[in-house]
């Protein structure tokens, strides 16, 4: 582990000011990272720096396959950065009473209760405040494919290497950081709005309630885990490497799908699969299936858009007595129907989790404010309303 740690940059020297204090960077970033922007260090913190300005991207044709900057962030942020549907209560329940209940719904209640003792139970659970956590990601990308036929995928060039820091105070107060490929982008909620924006794409907030962001639920936040699958149904068993897991799905509420489409999108279904361990109780595997409407440009015709997310969990380790899932890999499946051509993407990131701790002290509301843009994009909203 120590070895891992050494490989995420922190800090850069000084190349400005030979006496001055090293840089210390917003996202830490793997060594390879910053080898890969020049052959001196005078010229890696050059091209460094114009990075994190946002004014120059990187060569991206390596990676994750996009003709233009904007398809290869919407690339990124469909694995880097998705939300998941549901409002998750950061309450201290964590369990639900077993009886009265249907048999399906009390094995679910049982696998979730079993879950809890296995990340270090529910007196550890409801201790934790708030949590940070920092980490890499190795992001291989696939050729669009056309034809319904084509159900292959292949992945092409070297992967994309980039690094994230995460902030969570509840599961509507986080805020995440991420670096890849010449590209920064930022995401976040307030507890009244969930954003997101990018080095090409301005300030963006998302419809409906703030909601949690996927990669807590990676194995990564226990609490938010139990509290989401609660109320989940037992569907049935799986093997995943070579480990038997029960299956708890959650399906969204119509209602709730409403709320996050808008006026050329329609959100039809988001359903979520949670594999648990038989053997250890933990969680394996977070698989979510999301169905969105498009309107067209031009025509009547609809657009369908179905994107399945994958992630597979594992290298738990034990951090201030909490069971935390250090590694993984998410397999994201991009399909488009309708209109002229029906297409498929695959999108595969390796992440690993270098540092996490909980329960720091200082953190306060000012770290999960959103960018000022917000407020314009509010004004204009007012103007035109009125």
């Amino acid at each position: 582990m120590l070895l891992q740690r050494q490989a995420m940059r922190k800090l850069c020297p000084n190349f400005d000011k030979a006496d001055g204090l090293d840089t210390v960077l917003e996202v830490p970033i793997p060594e390879e990272m910053l080898t890969n922007m020049g052959t001196t260090g005078f010229n890696r913190w050059q091209n460094l720096k114009t990075l994190m300005n946002n004014a120059q991207v990187a060569d991206k044709s390596s990676g994750l396959s996009a003709p233009s900057n904007n398809e290869f962030t919407a690339l990124l942020k469909l694995v880097g950065a998705p939300l998941i549907p549901l409002q998750v209560q950061s309450d201290h329940t964590l369990t639900r009473p077993i009886r009265d209940c249907s048999v399906r719904d009390s094995i679910g209640k049982y696998i979730v209760q079993q879950y809890v003792a296995a990340t270090g139970g529910q007196g550890a659970l409801n201790s934790l405040q708030n949590m940070y956590a920092m980490g890499e990601v190795r992001i291989h990308g696939s050729e669009m494919r056309h034809g319904a036929d084509d159900n292959s995928v292949h992945s092409r060039g070297k992967a994309e290497v980039g690094g994230f820091v995460l902030w969570q105070n509840n599961p509507d107060l986080w805020c995440l950081e991420l670096v890849v490929s010449g590209f920064k982008i930022t995401a976040g909620s307030n507890g009244k709005v969930s954003w997101n924006q990018s080095s090409s794409q301005p300030f963006q907030s998302n419809r409906g309630p703030p909601r949690p962001l996927r990669r807590f639920f990676q194995g990564l936040d226990p609490r938010c885990i139990a509290n989401l699958f609660l109320d989940a149904e037992c569907v049935g068993e799986n093997e995943i490497n070579n480990d038997l897991c029960f299956i708890l799905k959650l399906q969204t509420e119509q209602h709730i799908l409403q709320a996050q489409s808008t006026s050329n999108t329609e959100i039809v279904m988001h359903t979520i699969l949670g594999y648990f361990s038989q053997r250890t109780g933990l969680l394996v595997k977070f698989e979510d299936t999301k169905l969105v409407r498009m309107k067209t440009v031009k025509g009547k015709d609809s657009v369908i858009w179905e994107t399945n997310i994958e992630s597979t969990i594992d290298d738990y380790k034990c951090v201030g007595g909490i069971n935390i899932a250090h590694g993984g890999k998410t397999i994201s499946t991009l399909y488009r129907y309708g209109a002229a051509h029906n297409h498929k993407q695959m999108i595969e990131e390796i992440w690993s989790i270098e540092e996490v701790d909980f329960n720091i002290f200082g953190l306060s509301m000012d770290c999960f404010l959103p960018p000022s843009d917000h407020e314009r994009e509010q004004h204009d909203v007012a103007e035109h309303t009125v």
